[in-house]
């Protein structure tokens, strides 16, 4: 458990929703929602609240784009995903699978649909938080993994269950699990399915900070804001070089550091730090 001190739930209205300063944008399918704040804090929510936020199939096609068009907004430092009413995401909507699994190449449509999800919410070059509450199985699990961090209150339960169903689970997120918590404890999500409680969960390293249910929300729009308030140059190039190959990091490193030598961030960060204030990145 994370030593955070509390954060009284009070202090901020629930995540689930937009607040009344907050401008909502079209989201492309139904059970997605979006909205960005005046904190520079975007909100990507999973909303379907009768099935425990399942992604379907037009949810999976609609992340894409939507991530996409988030990237291109300046008004954005920060992604929050989130699920509706008490739950992050049941997985995938099992009650279309057994249309996808009717034709092998529906499915394999289908799965390569979930990883490009996936992967565009891994590329996405603002830091990614995952707000977790109960349910975060299956596919819901692997959006939360593809996030940057996962923030989540201490009634979640997180699993990755293709095993009880059959479905081979796709490379992409095999890997990305693997290189979070190790090949032996991906073994054990994936061979066993079982539901890990977030205590264990954050022992695995599924998760990076647990707090009681009642303060997560007004906990992770703290820290979505601290978040939005450090250098982008800094975050950016911490992203760059953590994904890409070990070989390439320098590379990819390289255009963050010839920017760093002219870009204004250094000069507020130095001059803030001698002023005791904090930097307006």
């Amino acid at each position: 458990m994370s030593a955070t001190p509390a954060v009284p739930a009070s202090t901020a209205h629930p995540l689930d929703r937009p607040g009344p300063a907050d401008v909502e944008l079209p989201a492309g399918a139904p059970g997605l929602r979006c909205w960005v704040g005046p904190d520079r804090v975007a909100t990507l929510l999973l909303d379907r609240p009768a099935r425990r936020n399942a992604v379907t199939d037009a949810m999976w096609r609609a992340l894409p784009e939507v991530l996409a068009a988030l990237a291109r907004r300046p008004d954005v430092r920060v992604l929050v995903l989130t699920g509706a009413a008490g739950a992050f995401s049941a997985g995938a909507d099992i009650a279309e699978l057994a249309g996808v699994y009717a034709d092998p190449a529906a499915a394999d449509a289908y799965h390569a649909r979930n990883v490009a999800a996936e992967e565009a919410l891994a590329a996405f070059p603002r830091p990614t938080l995952a707000v977790v509450r109960g349910a975060c199985v299956g596919g819901g699990c692997q959006l939360a993994l593809a996030c940057d961090l996962r923030l989540a209150a201490d009634d979640a339960r997180l699993g990755i269950t293709p095993a009880k169903l059959g479905v081979v689970y796709p490379a992409v997120p095999t890997l990305r699990l693997a290189a979070l918590v190790g090949p032996a404890r991906a073994k054990y999500l994936l061979f066993s399915g079982e539901l890990l409680p977030a205590a264990r969960a954050e022992s695995f390293g599924l998760l990076d900070e647990v707090v009681p249910a009642a303060e997560l929300d007004a906990r992770a729009r703290e820290f979505a804001r601290l978040l939005a308030g450090r250098s982008p140059q800094t975050i950016g190039a911490v992203k760059a070089v953590l994904s890409a190959d070990p070989a390439e990091a320098a590379a990819a490193l390289a255009p963050w550091e010839r920017a760093s030598r002219t870009a204004p961030d250094v000069h507020e960060g130095l001059a803030a730090f001698l002023e005791r204030r904090e930097p307006r990145f």
